[in-house]
């Protein structure tokens, strides 16, 4: 059964968002897999990452076990700490087509913390597709999705690349939220450029059932260029290798 928008799990407590910064953060500094800290601490491989995520709702045992593991005490895992470093949390803005999710992967295993879809978490929060989503309830109602969906994963302070729709710049209070909260990327594209990416990667979504797709591409680059950049970074995808646009965009992340 597809689970509803309204049915939606709500947004993790602030302790077990404290945990999942602190267990991180122990388990990074010491060294240790997920799979190793499974090993020491006697839990599950899942369960550790849904409490690394802000969503393992523990018990005092297990709780106690993980402190063991992690050579520190329970307390100190649900403790805020002042030297626990602030979340670094880049976000990738473009059309589709820009390279938002290939670029984002690799630079993501760079910068050695998770690569997440938006748009992947919004179709698990409303049990559907994206199509769906559209098809369904309409525009709007996405808009509302994207927007709760977001304000959960910023304020689960996960270091993260994130990239987002490309018409998540279009909504006023998504995007402010974005600017606000994390170091935005434009990647930036020529509408051709874009249209030949999709057309390889094999997705026939821009022109089924759109003769003019192309040109509407070509508007939709216009219309939206000058919200693209309003982001702190721009970096023109046209032209250069994936390996090159990673490299100057963790170039330009060091600089900021």
């Amino acid at each position: 059964m597809k689970q509803t928008a309204s049915a939606a799990a709500a947004p993790p407590a602030p302790v077990l968002i404290t945990l999942s910064r602190r267990a991180r953060l122990l388990r990074q500094q010491q060294g240790l897999t997920l799979r190793s800290l499974a090993a020491k601490s006697g839990l599950s491989l899942r369960f550790l990452m849904d409490v690394e995520a802000g969503r393992g709702n523990i018990s005092i045992r297990r709780l106690a076990d993980l402190a063991d593991a992690l050579k520190t005490t329970a307390a100190d895992l649900v403790t805020v700490h002042s030297e626990d470093p602030a979340p670094k949390i880049v976000a990738l803005l473009g059309v589709r087509g820009s390279g938002k999710t290939t670029i984002g992967r690799r630079l993501a295993r760079r910068l050695k913390v998770r690569f997440i879809e938006l748009d992947k978490h919004i179709e698990q929060r409303a049990g559907m597709r994206l199509t769906e989503i559209f098809t369904m309830h309409g525009e709007e109602f996405y808009r509302r999705l994207e927007r709760e969906t977001l304000t959960d994963l910023l304020a689960g302070r996960q270091s993260m690349v994130l990239a987002v729709g490309g018409g998540l710049v279009t909504a006023p209070d998504s995007y402010g939220l974005l600017l606000r909260q994390t170091t935005t990327v434009w990647l930036k594209a020529r509408a051709e450029d874009c249209w030949n990416r999709v057309m390889r990667q094999g997705d026939r979504r821009p022109i089924d059932n759109h003769p003019q797709a192309r040109e509407a591409l070509r508007q939709l680059v216009t219309r939206r260029d000058p919200l693209y950049a309003r982001a702190a970074i721009s970096i023109d995808t046209s032209g250069t290798s994936i390996t090159q646009a990673v490299e100057r965009t963790e170039k330009a992340l060091k600089e900021q």
